[in-house]
């Protein structure tokens, strides 16, 4: 399916949002449960990390750019553990100006943190100007960057900025931060990046920052955020140097089966040249060869299986580029290139709860996935599946559900119609569900376009179920990136 974490080009969940980071876009930060503090809010100038090379801030002659250092010894190697942000006040605070409001640990801003959101608050009204010119700094200095990114730069314009922001309120929250950057880290080797380009970008970036923020930049602001862009290089470069340990940059795969369930949705089945370790509820972003260097993200619509297949919901999207590549272009001996497994929408198999699946549209996939991880894992617990669609055309995939619950006793499926004539249930998903329970010993799973997601975890919260017992893909994303 088209992974939630990444609306269409039309608002839709289809996967056609992509990724975005510092090269492009990416998850934001999921929220561990143990926050850690590492060394670098203490110390700007870390140890170097065996696999990747030491990143420290330069001499100001050097605008800010990170210097490349060998790599450390095997005995200082360190390990790294893997919603909604604030955006910066309307003007910028003055210089002294007291903290207003705290980070998740409970402590004030630190003042690195305060001049860094000055500078954003700053720059924010003409934020496209800022990453244009910083585009146009990194191509022309360093060219040879140019073929990280894609060819059309139309959509990425912004998504620098929208990091940036996600890193400056979480910077004070370095178990957050630290999670988010190295999932970036792991996930930028498949774009070719490595330990010599994060210096271009800092370069460019602190260029872009010193025209376009004349109000709040001086030699003190510099040096703040060469030492958050330091540290911010460095938990990437280590998380991608640790990934390499374990797992190629991406697998190639053969698509072996392309099903049409409907003029704009496929199956699409796939062979890794490798095994692919994953879990039920994940998703992975997808390169097609049509368009190299534009990732989607998608989730497996499968558990892991004994034969290694993979598989995949993809509904075409208006100007969707891969999307319609997939289900119109796409043939069985095509090759696509997949990126690492993300998303923690998965099953806790250490409790018997009842889960309550919400799945519309192509959110039916990972739903299909949770399901078939629970059959397998063979401890039953209730599973009620609320399958929504507008059309009862629209419920493709109603047979292979319905089939499911014959299977599995504990199984209950019941499709969803917005709009139009049904043999099922009719109306809005998640005000259909607030009809049914009680749910509140249930753990929610939400899979779908953004607004059935809002709307769902309003309603699910409001008839009771903690929030903490309701899992679905980052809704922030499902806006940045559309």
């Amino acid at each position: 399916m088209n992974a939630p974490t990444t609306p269409s080009a039309d608002g839709g969940t289809s996967g056609e949002g992509g990724e975005w980071s510092w090269f492009t876009p990416s998850e934001r930060p999921e929220r561990p449960e143990q926050p850690e503090r590492p060394e670098w809010q203490e110390r700007p100038e870390r140890p170097a990390r065996a696999g990747g090379e030491r990143v420290r801030p330069a001499p100001r002659s050097h605008r800010g750019l990170p210097e490349r250092h060998p790599p450390a010894p095997a005995h200082q190697e360190h390990a790294h553990r893997e919603h909604e942000h604030q955006r910066p006040a309307d003007q910028p605070p003055e210089r002294d100006a007291r903290p207003q409001e705290t980070p998740a640990s409970g402590r004030a801003p630190s003042p690195d943190t305060l001049l860094i959101r000055r500078t954003m608050a700053e720059i924010e009204p003409i934020a496209d100007k800022v990453t244009s010119y910083f585009y146009a700094l990194l191509f022309i200095r360093h060219p040879e960057v140019r073929d990280l990114f894609p060819p059309a730069m139309d959509a990425q314009r912004d998504r620098l900025f929208k990091a940036l922001l996600t890193a400056a309120e979480h910077a004070d929250d370095p178990a957050t931060l630290t999670a988010y950057l190295s999932r970036l880290g792991r996930g930028h080797r498949k774009y070719g990046t490595v330990p010599a380009h994060y210096p271009a970008v800092g370069e460019c970036l602190i260029g872009a920052l010193t025209r376009y923020a004349p109000d709040s930049w001086d030699e003190v602001t510099e040096a703040a955020w060469v030492r958050v862009y330091t540290a911010i290089s460095q938990i990437m470069i280590d998380a991608a140097a640790e990934d390499e340990r374990t797992s190629p940059a991406w697998w190639q795969a053969e698509i072996v089966g392309h099903e049409l369930r409907t003029p704009d949705i496929a199956v699409v089945t796939v062979r890794p040249d490798r095994p692919y370790p994953f879990l039920a509820g994940q998703y992975t972003s997808l390169e097609t060869p049509w368009w190299p260097r534009i990732w989607r993200h998608y989730s497996f619509s499968c558990a892991p299986r004994a034969d290694g297949l993979l598989s995949f919901h993809v509904k075409a999207v208006p100007a969707g580029w891969v999307s319609r590549a997939l289900v119109h272009r796409a043939r069985p001996g095509d090759v696509i290139r997949l990126g690492g497994p993300a998303g923690s929408m998965t099953v806790d198999h250490s409790t018997d709860s009842g889960m309550l699946c919400l799945g519309g549209g192509t959110g039916i996939a990972p739903i299909k996935a949770l399901v078939e991880d629970v059959a397998r894992n063979g401890r039953s617990r209730p599973v009620e599946v609320f399958y929504g669609a507008r059309r009862g055309d629209d419920l493709y995939d109603i047979d292979t559900m319905l089939r499911l619950q014959k299977s599995h006793p504990w199984l209950s499926v019941r499709p969803v119609v917005s709009d139009g004539p049904t043999l099922g249930l009719s109306g809005q998903l998640p005000q259909v569900v607030r009809k049914y329970g009680p749910w509140t010993t249930y753990d929610a799973y939400l899979s779908g376009p953004p607004g059935m997601i809002r709307s769902g975890v309003d309603t699910l919260v409001g008839i009771g179920i903690p929030s903490h017992r309701i899992r679905h893909d980052s809704l922030d994303e499902l806006t940045a990136a559309g």
